[in-house]
């Protein structure tokens, strides 16, 4: 085995540092649709509208049984076949990552919702509140920050998930590694310096949010 290599090991900080602008601006928008996307599908499967209410949670188990990887290669080849829309590989990395994790945060925000005391919704009803008025100046001011550290914890699960992206070819900070270590015909130094960056990025958003936990808790 040869020798480690240390100029390969800080000469792949570049091209690694390229792909970590991609791997944030993934897990940033696909969390912003994550969220919201979660959230509707918190308040419709509430609603249990009864047509709607079935096959949104049939979608949504479907979602939650599958692999990511899996829906990955559905919407990036599959889908075209279908509909004739060929997306990006970073948009469809994007909508990938929003929709799975959708599919759990809308099980967290149902979570803050039934915290929410049945004294208050009581109380909203006894002043004939309109519907819409009940959920933004009612339910969902309080629902939503008990669940922050829950969603927080989805976000470094997404930026860790990101990766999985290598498959259709965007070039985040795995694909940059692989790429220099193709170059130099060496992968090892390359591949640690990625999971390094990780590592310390991912670390202390992990304590932070434990502490957010704490807080939430003691709140």
């Amino acid at each position: 085995m040869e020798p480690w290599k240390w100029d390969l090991f800080f000469g792949s900080l570049p091209y690694i540092a390229r792909g970590l602008l991609v791997t944030v601006k993934i897990t940033l928008l696909g969390s912003l649709l994550a969220y919201t996307l979660g959230l509707l599908f918190a308040v419709l499967l509430r609603a249990r509208v009864p047509v709607l209410h079935l096959v949104l949670r049939a979608f949504v188990e479907a979602v939650r049984s599958t692999p990511l990887l899996v829906q990955i290669f559905v919407l990036f080849w599959l889908m075209p076949q279908l509909t004739g829309v060929k997306l990006g590989a970073e948009t469809t990395g994007v909508l990938a990552l929003g929709v799975h994790y959708a599919c759990y945060t809308a099980e967290v925000y149902r979570a803050g919702i039934d915290a929410v005391p049945r004294g208050q919704w009581e109380a909203a009803a006894a002043l004939s509140l309109p519907r819409s008025r009940v959920w933004l100046g009612v339910v969902l001011p309080q629902a939503v920050p008990r669940v922050i550290p829950a969603l927080g914890n989805y976000t470094i699960s997404m930026f860790k998930e990101v990766p999985l992206l290598l498959a259709i070819g965007v070039l985040d900070v795995l694909n940059r590694a692989k790429e220099f270590g193709a170059d130099n015909y060496r992968v090892i130094e390359a591949y640690t310096m990625a999971g390094l960056v990780f590592l310390v990025l991912s670390y202390p958003a992990s304590v932070l949010v434990r502490r957010l936990e704490r807080r939430v808790a003691h709140s």
